[in-house]
């Protein structure tokens, strides 16, 4: 007969939900940390769309950020979101996960044309990657802001 496990027989505590602005030092350190992430949006249909990608974590601005081509599918999703009526962007989330450590952040996100932006994007990719991007004319930035985070990414709450 199958018995749940009770809390001090689990073998890891559960998830935490983090401030997004006011992450603890191991979270802010694990998205400091290089890792290849995944970014899920939402088709027209509704259904996920999970595609590979780098992404910077900024939290006292409040934002993740993930350099992308403008013909990509994913920016083509959160335009579409935009265009649907979502001003405050499209609903999406960036995820990394390292062994038994992982990280979600959550929020709307936008896309970004301005060079300063798309620059601020790079240098930090570059800081996190140890690599500069490849110059890409047709380059936007797919600004994220964060609303929620949530992980198990080592002395986080939970974790």
């Amino acid at each position: 007969m199958f018995r749940p496990m009770t809390p001090s027989q689990r073998p890891d505590p559960p998830s935490a939900r983090i401030d997004p602005r006011r992450p603890p030092e191991p979270y802010l350190s694990f998205w400091r940390e290089r890792h290849l992430c995944t970014l899920t949006t939402l088709r027209p249909d509704g259904t996920p769309h999970v595609v590979p990608v780098g992404v910077t974590y900024d939290p006292e601005a409040g934002v993740a950020r993930v350099l992308a081509r403008k013909t990509s599918r994913k920016v083509a999703h959160i335009l579409a979101a935009a265009d649907g009526g979502g001003a405050a962007g499209a609903r999406v989330a960036v995820c990394q996960f390292a062994g038994r450590r992982w990280a979600t952040l959550e929020g709307r996100a936008t896309i970004r044309t301005e060079p300063a932006a798309i620059e601020e994007a790079e240098l930090r990719y570059e800081e996190r990657y140890e690599r500069r991007p490849s110059p890409n004319p047709d380059r936007v930035l797919i600004e994220i802001k964060v609303t929620r985070a949530l992980g198990k990414a080592g002395g986080t709450p939970g974790a």
